[in-house]
């Protein structure tokens, strides 16, 4: 899981301090998130998929599907 949060950052350019800025901690916690030196919160958890645009089976890596399903995204009348 860090090793994922980490490269979803990487792949948008940012810094360790920028995330954390999203996130609304400090940059020496989001460090932690990444190192796995700290358990990364559900409210946290969920904040990073819906910022990358991803789920959070893929950040908890309990999939290797990195998008969104169409069944998470289709409308329901």
């Amino acid at each position: 899981m860090y090793q994922r949060i980490r490269d979803l950052r990487e792949d948008k350019d940012l810094t360790q301090a920028e995330m954390a800025q999203i996130l609304y901690c400090s940059q020496q916690v989001y460090s932690n998130y990444e190192l796995g030196q700290r358990d990364i919160p559900t409210k946290v958890l969920i904040s990073l998929a819906k910022y990358h645009h991803t789920t959070t089976d893929y950040l908890l890596g309990l999939t290797n599907y990195r998008g969104i399903p169409k069944e998470y995204t289709e409308k329901t009348e």
